[in-house]
């Protein structure tokens, strides 16, 4: 049986090599009847048949030495947005496993992280018109003194920074989060979209501080997860180093996944 052509989902990879949860994860979407697309600033040697590669600067000019003065994740807070409003697609994070299809009519992909109650943004989709993707595109093409929400440590962490250094380099040096979940949850409580979140268990069904547990074979993660649950954040950046660079264990979640959709993990280690 066929599976139906869904509402086109969108990421962005940084490197020439993707790990097998990566893979894993682009190739969940691809299953359950998603056009997956990956941007690329370089050449990636590794995508799985099927997704499509598209250059990162089909969306925006991509600034290399920011990103090595911030982090990959900083470029990707920034490119999200620009993605949804060019092609109107679900921006999915590389380590975000699709459990069921996001439904056509769903306009609000967004929810809670973990134990704070903070926005997260590693699956969104926001209407590509409206208050909410105007005000966030705004504050990354024009970077405030300081974002509004600073506190006064968080200032004074700021004005610390080398006045030489560019604007996007002392913010992030000041919060690391200032151009991802503080930003999203910040704009979406002034345009009123904060209260359209969806609850944790949809799109983050284990907390970060839990990660673990998709690399243990006596795990039960399914426990985590509700008839809500559409995508399963699996948090490569704080997955271990063994587990990045060994298979996964025989019956964890992170094993039964590669087998149900066919994906040698040995292929794709860190190395």
């Amino acid at each position: 049986m066929s599976v139906p052509q869904r509402r086109p989902v969108a990421s962005l990879w940084i490197g020439t090599r993707l790990h097998y949860l990566n893979q894993l994860c682009l190739l969940s979407h691809l299953r359950q009847g998603h056009p997956t697309i990956l941007y690329c600033t370089d050449t990636v040697e590794n995508v799985p048949q099927g997704v499509e590669v598209r250059p990162a600067t089909d969306i925006m000019k991509i600034d290399m030495g920011i990103v090595a003065q911030t982090s990959e994740s900083f470029l990707s807070n920034v490119f999200r947005y620009k993605m949804i409003q060019a092609i109107d697609a679900v921006w999915i994070d590389c380590d975000a496993f699709c459990h069921r299809p996001f439904p056509d009519e769903m306009q609000n992909i967004y929810a809670g992280h973990g134990f704070r109650g903070a926005l997260n943004c590693g699956v969104v989709y926001i209407p590509p018109k409206g208050a909410l993707i105007e005000q966030l595109l705004n504050y990354y093409d024009n970077l405030p003194d300081a974002p509004a929400w600073f506190n006064k440590h968080q200032r004074k962490r700021l004005d610390k920074q080398d006045s030489s250094l560019p604007q996007a380099v002392r913010i992030y040096n000041a919060e690391r989060t200032a151009f991802g979940p503080q930003a999203f949850t910040w704009f979406a409580q002034q345009t009123g979209d904060y209260e359209k979140a969806l609850t944790p268990d949809v799109l983050y069904p284990v907390p970060f501080q839990l990660n673990d547990v998709f690399y243990d074979p006596y795990g039960r993660v399914e426990g985590h997860f509700t008839e809500a649950t559409l995508s399963v954040h699996l948090y490569t950046n704080g997955t271990r180093p063994w587990w990045r660079k060994n298979p996964p264990m025989a019956g964890s979640y992170a094993a039964r996944m590669c087998a149900e959709i066919g994906l040698d993990p040995a292929t794709a280690l860190e190395e």
